[in-house]
């Protein structure tokens, strides 16, 4: 068998995570589709919310940049797409992993949410509150394929919150 078969049949078994990478991709663009969606009235709100909301996507896009950056900066040699860790990985516990689990995932809710926030936009809550739980999932199967190449993993995810720092 060669290897470009191979590697095609790897993706269809779905044996490294990629059909959570392209749920991931799905849901991120759902989100950017999804129309804005202000039901009871909360347009009527918007004006005077302006400088908050506009406060808490500023903060949000700022945490999200600064999580992303210095997740893809911190695993240097070892990002991939996939959930499923490189055969040459090593454990990365500094930087930004010292403060969350998962910041290149934390990037991406913290978008979100000041997004959602921003636009006082029930559909994308919603829509958050799925990611959220999608994310939690993704990071769950990610734990456990890092935790048999990496037996201290255990211990590191006791000390580090997995997506907030110092709450979750």
């Amino acid at each position: 068998m060669n290897n470009e078969k191979s590697g095609t049949d790897s993706f269809l078994r779905g044996t490294k995570g990629e059909y959570l990478v392209v749920i991931q991709f799905l849901i991120i663009g759902i989100f950017i589709m999804t129309p804005v969606w202000q039901p009871f009235g909360i347009a009527e709100f918007e004006e005077y919310l302006t400088i908050p909301r506009t406060a808490v996507l500023i903060v949000c896009g700022a945490t999200a940049l600064l999580f992303g950056g210095l997740g893809s900066h911190n695993l240097k040699q070892y990002i991939t797409p996939l959930p499923y860790p490189v055969d040459h990985n090593q454990l990365v516990r500094t930087g930004v992993y010292s403060f969350v689990r998962h910041p290149l995932y934390s990037s991406q809710l913290f978008i979100g949410f000041g997004w959602s926030c921003y636009a006082l936009s029930l559909s994308h809550f919603l829509l958050l509150v799925f990611a959220f739980f999608f994310f939690s999932l993704k990071a769950s199967k990610e734990e456990r394929w890092l935790t048999e190449r990496h037996p201290e993993y255990q211990e590191y995810a006791q000390k580090v919150k997995k997506f907030i720092p110092f709450i979750y």
